[in-house]
């Protein structure tokens, strides 16, 4: 089991884990996978067995472009044509 790492060095990571983005947003796990899976959250793999490492700005602004647009009522696959 992985040592999990402070906030402090989360928010000056460049790249974190889908759990800190978890922590870093606020936002379930099943949900930022679920983006993840639809490809509104981009992330970056060397090798198929490790883990997915998402750009923390980049990921942390998305999200809070992704809960905007989920607020004002807009479906998952109007999301997907506004980002693409």
């Amino acid at each position: 089991m992985s040592r999990q790492r402070s906030m402090e060095t989360i928010q000056q990571a460049e790249y974190v884990t889908i759990g800190e983005l978890v922590r870093l947003t606020d936002v379930r796990y099943s949900t930022l996978k679920f983006y993840t899976e639809e490809g509104l959250l981009p992330f970056e793999q060397a090798e198929e067995n490790l883990t997915r490492r998402y750009r923390r700005v980049l990921s942390v602004e998305r999200i809070a472009l992704l809960r905007r647009l989920r607020a004002e009522g807009r479906s998952i696959p109007e999301i997907k044509k506004l980002l693409t």
